[in-house]
């Protein structure tokens, strides 16, 4: 596999202080990665840096991808959803890039979005509100926007984060899919037992890399305990440093 997405020596900060430290590596077009970390790792700021959210004060993300190339769901918490759109609308959200902002939605982009909501099992849900859902049927609906987007490289922040196993199990299928189909994932995840069983690859982060390969060899308890370790000695105040040489 080519790689999709490289990091050179990227350092994310906030307010001057960094939160992803010296990060160095490759993501394999069409590979499913986790990152993985304790809390406060910098794993959601990673995944803003690489799709452009937030600049890093060195280094630098490659790839030669355009905007519309990239797919990214961001953690619940990010997400309004008593903004009153229909769940139908959320989804055809995906296309908005395609459409332009004041766009037509033509009647094959809605049998998509239709199609999609199928896939993703909310089959006669398209015209309830998005925030009559619950947390999973949300997610559901996200997924489908994620789907009618169609895009290369797919960012998700804590997917299955606080929604029922079922709704995970179902959407997981769908990261598994997109797999199969040449997609690349990369997947902010806390469930080490998820990462085990469906993802390939693990970059293991502390702010800055512990491990990053082969998710039996990354995901050993060794490198669990240097992670935790990492992030607890770790100085909230530490200054900027040079880049690496």
């Amino acid at each position: 596999m080519s790689d999709v997405i490289r990091l050179r020596d990227l350092t994310v900060a906030y307010n001057r202080h960094p939160a992803v430290h010296h990060v160095s590596g490759t993501f394999a077009s069409g590979s499913l990665t986790a990152i993985a970390g304790p809390n406060g790792a910098g794993k959601s700021t990673l995944l803003k840096a690489i799709i452009g959210d937030l600049r890093p004060v060195s280094g630098r993300v490659e790839h030669g991808l355009a905007p519309t190339d990239f797919g990214y769901l961001p953690q619940a918490a990010d997400i309004n959803r008593r903004f009153p759109i229909s769940v139908l609308e959320t989804v055809l959200l995906g296309v908005w890039r395609e459409a332009g902002a004041f766009g037509r939605i033509g009647r094959a982009q809605r049998m998509k979005a239709l199609d999609a909501l199928a896939a993703v099992g909310l089959d006669g849900f398209e015209g309830r509100s998005i925030g009559s859902l619950s947390a999973g049927q949300a997610q559901r609906a996200l997924f489908a926007r994620l789907l009618l987007q169609d895009a290369k490289v797919i960012l998700l922040d804590e997917p299955f984060t606080a929604i029922d196993a079922r709704t995970t199990r179902d959407l997981l299928d769908i990261v598994t899919r997109w797999g199969v189909e040449g997609r690349t994932v990369i997947a902010v995840l806390h469930d080490f037992e998820q990462v085990r069983s469906h993802f390939p690859h693990t970059l293991l982060l502390a702010r800055e890399i512990v491990d990053w390969g082969a998710t039996p060899e990354v995901m050993r308890p060794d490198n669990l305990m240097k992670a935790r370790a990492m992030a607890e000695r770790w100085e909230e105040d530490a200054a900027i440093c040079a880049p690496a040489a």
